[in-house]
């Protein structure tokens, strides 16, 4: 199976579920290490995306950009520019394309991680959305099926915040709480299971 716009297009309107479903949990999570305004950044990043699907491009190039642009209006939040910055990587690499096969996703998500460390000039292992990446990036690595990819996605964020809960938080907002840290999850690695498992069908 194949990514395609009727694929994307999908994925869009499971994503704005899960941004409305976790809305409370992501703002409170935000809120005990931040600014408290990520559940609020991702749903009106989702909002802006759903009202651009009528007219959705498919060439997948142009429709992750017209994604990015949505979230770059969104709002002036951190995680928000971070979020375009990959979908804009993405949809550099996959301009003229109207179809991609899931063997590539590995591929496609290390470009997103790779412009959005450049962005945020952070270090994978600083307990953030790049290690969330890092490890979604690592398990699909190879494998050719989508549903194995969807699984592979699905689990690798969900180990990801499992490995990392323990660990204090050395890069962005979060490493000025130290070691209160320990023991929570950072704001971004969780937005990101929200937005992975979803587009992975995997809630």
């Amino acid at each position: 199976m194949s990514i395609d716009q009727k694929v994307l297009l999908a994925a869009v309107v499971r994503l704005k579920e899960a941004a409305d479903r976790d809305f409370e949990k992501l703002n409170a999570a935000d809120g005990a290490l931040g600014d408290g305004d990520l559940g609020i950044t991702l749903r009106r990043g989702m909002e802006l995306v759903s009202e651009t699907t009528d007219d959705m491009p498919e060439d997948l190039g142009k429709a992750l950009l017209q994604c990015a642009q949505a979230f770059t209006k969104s709002s002036g939040s951190s995680y928000g520019t971070l979020m375009a910055t990959g979908l804009m990587a993405m949809a550099k690499s996959l301009k003229g394309e109207t179809a991609v096969d899931a063997s590539q996703v590995s591929t496609l998500v290390a470009m997103a991680r790779d412009a959005m460390q450049a962005r945020g000039k952070a270090e994978i292992g600083g307990k953030t959305v790049l290690d969330s990446l890092d490890a979604v990036a690592s398990a699909t690595a190879g494998k050719q099926d989508a549903i194995e990819v969807a699984d592979a996605a699905s689990s690798a964020v969900d180990d990801a915040l499992n490995n990392f809960r323990q660990t204090q938080a050395t890069i962005g907002r979060a490493r000025m709480f130290g070691e209160k840290t320990i023991g929570m999850d950072d704001p971004g690695m969780l937005a990101m299971q929200t937005i992975i498992k979803a587009l992975a069908n995997r809630t």
